[in-house]
């Protein structure tokens, strides 16, 4: 999915993945109880940090790329219609391979 919204420097833009409503006991979880899940797919990235010396660091993740993230980071941002989180590439904890 291409956007029309390009994040500057070391940021990324994340679509969440949505939680699973049923646990693997077989449990239904109620929409109230759900927390925003730390999941999500990658849609847009920078062209990277600009270091002291003047030469730009290359991000390690890609669009595409599904990673966690922590719980409080990030910008809740809407684009077209749709809820979107952007944040600097440090939120980021790990990729999933």
């Amino acid at each position: 999915m291409k956007t029309k919204v390009r994040p500057l420097h070391d940021r990324v833009i994340v679509k969440r993945l949505e939680e699973q409503e049923k646990t693997k006991g077989g449990i239904i979880i109620p929409d109230t109880a759900k927390e925003k899940p730390s999941e999500g797919k990658i849609i847009a990235v920078g062209a990277g940090k600009v270091m002291e010396n003047g030469k730009r660091m290359p991000l390690q993740v890609k669009e595409g790329d599904r990673i966690l993230f922590g719980k409080y980071a990030g910008t809740d941002i809407r684009i077209e219609g749709e809820e979107h989180l952007i944040m600097r590439e440090d939120d980021i904890i790990a990729i999933f391979e």
